[in-house]
This record gives structure tokens, sequence and C-alpha cells, in this order.
């Protein structure tokens, strides 16, 4: 038994020597929060903007390798002939992670827990069946962690990182369940086109679900000189492919892919605030209101815009208007396509979208932005399932200057004109799933979203 302990430090010792002294590499690890909870990353797709190429890490991997030079050296890929252990998860971690140990065959295993120091702090050995084998680890009050594997011919080992190096635990690794196939251990696949050198940009997409279940994302842009540990701020949606987010006029937009539409996530906010009681010129300065207004209410639910004013006064359905360049405002038609797209019973090119008034079946809860923040109760219906976040930014009658029903509708202009005096628009509303389409005079105030050309 002491011969194979001292096996095993030896062994150690030189995986820890290879990971911290021998290669020009540098660890980037990914963590996630939505809403300040934690939450797991499903996968994170990494760009370098500098070089081009991409790579994606796949749960339950939470930690790249970078070569200076050469790209990346820690390629795990799942063979099913081959003896493997995956990257704990989520890595790092608080109070306990979990490591998969896939066995190709049945056989005799030890797994050792070291510290830096090679002095071990837990171990578990016993014969095991071929498949995949899952293991949760509670740790003590060391940092860092290297968990290694021994079968009867080679051993494997990771590294992982502990948040929580102030407690007095005592460390512990628990046996949790045996699978009989590959399923779910999924692991860094790196394609051969991915490069990387000290000083390239490289963008962070990190995908997780949030805490309704909603598939949400991240970004996070960086040139890292060094060991890094980035943590994403997950929102609902997908973000649209090569651009995650924007800044336009000063602020920052985030993007969301809906089907094959690429929209902007959030209203528009652009221009200077002119008072409900004034009308839009044609002057070439965007102007805007703001509910009420108040500026701050342009920061949360965006400016509200005239027909002809948002759209720099054409009629031109294709139009950029006051979108940025690349975007445009959306036409009733690919306003049509969104709400087919997300609705579960009327798909595109439906006959029911043609209508007016209250059309769909639950088209409006799935692009409503969920809870009671900004939406009265109950904000029914309202799901936010594929991240378009709509939000009741009410709406402006010039021809007083008042101002109505923000926490209650949101009013969204299209394109596309009805006459003279009127525009197709969308509602959304508190009290309903659907989508209302109806016109609406060129001289109201309503919110307006630009989507990708």
């Amino acid at each position: 038994m002491k011969k194979s302990i001292f096996i095993i430090t030896v062994l150690m010792l030189a995986l820890i020597a290879n990971a911290f002294g021998q290669k020009p590499v540098i660890e980037l690890t990914f963590t996630a929060e939505n809403n300040g909870q934690y939450v797991s990353l499903d996968s994170i797709l990494i760009n370098n903007l500098t070089q081009g190429g991409d790579t994606t890490l796949y749960a339950p991997d939470t930690v790249l390798v970078l070569d200076y030079i050469t790209g990346i050296t820690d390629n795990r890929g799942i063979d099913e002939n081959s003896f493997t252990v995956s990257q704990n998860y989520p890595n790092p971690f608080k109070e306990q992670t979990s490591v998969n140990l896939y066995l190709p065959g049945k056989e005799h295993i030890k797994i050792c827990i070291m510290n830096l120091l090679g002095r071990e702090v837990a171990r578990y050995e016993n014969t095991l069946n071929a498949g995949n084998h899952s293991f949760t680890f509670y740790p003590g009050k060391e940092k860092y962690y290297i968990f290694s594997v021994m079968n009867n011919s080679e051993v494997k080992a990771i590294k992982m990182v502990n948040l929580n190096s102030n407690s007095k635990a005592q460390c512990k690794i628990v046996y949790n369940a045996y699978c009989e196939t590959t399923t779910n251990f999924k692991s860094q696949k790196a394609k051969n086109n991915f490069v990387f050198a000290l000083g390239d940009e490289l963008r962070y997409t990190g995908y997780a679900k949030t805490g309704n279940d909603i598939i949400g994302s991240g970004e996070i842009e960086d040139a890292p000189q060094d060991n890094e540990t980035y943590e994403f701020e997950i929102i609902e949606g997908i973000r649209c492919p090569g651009i995650p987010s924007f800044t336009y006029e000063g602020q920052k937009y985030y993007t969301v892919q809906i089907g094959g539409q690429c929209w902007m996530k959030e209203n528009l906010n652009v221009g200077t605030k002119i008072s409900g009681s004034q009308s839009s010129t044609n002057n070439g300065a965007i102007e805007k209101y703001c509910y009420d207004n108040i500026t701050a209410n342009c920061d949360i639910y965006g400016g509200l815009y005239q027909w002809n004013e948002m759209m720099q006064y054409t009629s031109d359905t294709t139009a950029q208007g006051i979108c940025p360049e690349g975007w445009h405002i959306p036409t009733d038609y690919e306003w049509k396509v969104l709400e087919g797209t997300v609705d579960s019973q009327y798909s595109v090119g439906d006959p029911e979208w043609n209508g007016e008034l209250w059309r769909g079946f639950d088209a409006g809860g799935n692009l409503k932005e969920t809870g009671t923040i900004h939406w009265n109760s109950p904000n029914t219906g309202a799901t936010n399932e594929i991240g378009f976040t709509a939000l009741p930014g009410g709406y402006l009658v010039s021809s007083t200057g008042s101002f109505y029903s923000d926490n209650v509708m949101g009013y969204f202009w299209a394109s596309t004109e009805i006459d003279d005096q009127g525009a197709w628009t969308r509602l959304f509303t508190w009290n309903e799933a659907g989508v209302y389409r109806c016109g609406n005079y060129k001289h109201a105030g309503n919110s307006v979203r630009c989507i990708k050309d």
C-alpha cells in the first residue's frame, strides 16, 4: 500500500510540474450567474477576433488551456475505446463539484486527490464496470486540488479550483452514479484552425439555462495575458452569430437570434429628448419622447418615436430610419415572421397572422419579458422563451401631449404604411398572451425595435 501511495505521489508531482512549469500556457476558467444566482454553463464558444477561428467548450469542461503560439493544448476528445476523465463541473466551484470517469472496460481504478504540495486529501478505490461513472468532490480549505485517476496502465489528472477556500470542512469524494454509455459526457472539441498568441483579442460566448429554464447567453471580450477567471452574466436568448452586441450612439445593445431573424434585444433609445407637447421635425437631429417627459424612463423602456421621425422622412419600407447602419425598421411582414416563429400553434405563413386585432395563441407571451418588475400583474402568458424581452413602454398621444399605459402596454412600429395618416403597429399587453395587430396614427409616439439587414 505504501508503495502504491508513493507511486501515485511521484506521478502527481510530475503532472503538477508539467502543468505549472514547462509549457507556455495560460488557463481561462469560466463561470456564470443570472440575476445574482449561479447557473451551470452548457457550452462556451471562443472566437479569436485577431487571427480568426473558433473553438467550443462543452459541459462539464469550463477551463480552456491555451498555448501561447500553437493554440489549444488541452484537447480532450472522447474516445469510447479510451479511459477518460472529464474536467470537473463546475470549475471553479463552491461547496462541491462533479467529475465524470469513462472506462472502456471493467477494471480496477484508484482515485487520489491531492493539494499542490502533493499531500493526499481524499481517496477512492474500487473495481468498476465499463461505462460512465460520476463522482462528487467536497473540498477543504485549499484553493487548488489535483484529481488523479489510475487504472492498470496509466494515470489521468485534472486541476480543480475551489472558490470557498475558507472552509473548515474535511475533503471527501462520493460515488454517485453509473451509466453504460457516454451520453452527456462531452468534452472540449477544438477546431484545427484555432490558434492563439499573446495579445490576441478573444470573444467568449457562454450558453446556459436561467432559473426559469430559459436558454440564455452571455458575452465577454478580452485579450488575456495570464491565467484568468471570467464570469458571464447570462441573459435570456441566444445572441446573433458574430454580433452578440454592439454600441450605437454611446449605448450598448445586445442581439437575439430568433429563427432566421436577428433582432435588437432592447428597445431603441437614441436621439434628443423633446417634450410630449412638441412634434418632431425634419431638422437633421433625431428626436425622441421619454414617458411622462422623464429621461430615466427612456433608460428603461427606450424612446418613443413618431413614425415619420423613426423613418427619417421616407416611406421606403426597407429604410434604415433611425436604426444603426446594417439594421432597419421591421416591416409588417417581418413582424408576422417573428410571430409565426415563436407561436406554439400558428407557424410562419399561417393566415392567422394576416388578421387584425388579437392573433396567435401564445406569441405575445413568448415575446414578453417575464415577471412584474416592469409589467403589471398578472403579465399573462409571459415566458420570454427566446429572449425578445418586449417591454411595456406605453405610448404618446401627440395631439394632447399625454402619455398612457406604461407597465400595461407596449406599442411597436412597423415600417409598412396603411395610408398617409397611419402605419401598422404591434401591441403587447399585461393581460393577453397573443399579439395585437392594428394601425396607428403616424403622429403617435411608439417604441422601436430594429432588425438586422
